[in-house]
């Protein structure tokens, strides 16, 4: 990895060492609190749940959970522009209309 530093990560009370690309150091670091924060959340429950979960299956737990969030974004946004594509038709369709009617 060219341009490349080594930033210390703390999730889930354990550090991490992981390089990361120059200039991507804030949104690395922000995408760790992320993880932490949604980890301790599965913690968190699993503990009042009366259940102790290895950081492994924790890991997975908030791994396929963040996943699916991605995916469901992307599929709305697939839909979104898939609803932008027709109403640029339709604003397309009512300009050639509107320009035929002058001539």
């Amino acid at each position: 990895m060219a341009n490349a530093k080594t930033l210390e990560l703390n999730i889930l009370e354990r550090d991490y060492r992981v390089n990361c690309p120059d200039g991507a150091e804030a949104e690395l670091r922000h995408a760790a609190r992320y993880l932490n924060e949604k980890m301790a959340e599965i913690k968190t429950a699993s503990s009042n749940a009366g259940k102790v979960l290895g950081t492994d299956r924790i890991a997975v737990i908030a791994a396929l959970n963040i996943t699916h969030d991605l995916l469901q974004l992307q599929q709305q946004q697939g839909n979104s522009s898939e609803r932008l594509n027709k109403i640029h038709q339709m604003i397309d369709d009512a300009l050639d209309k509107d320009s035929q009617l002058e001539l």
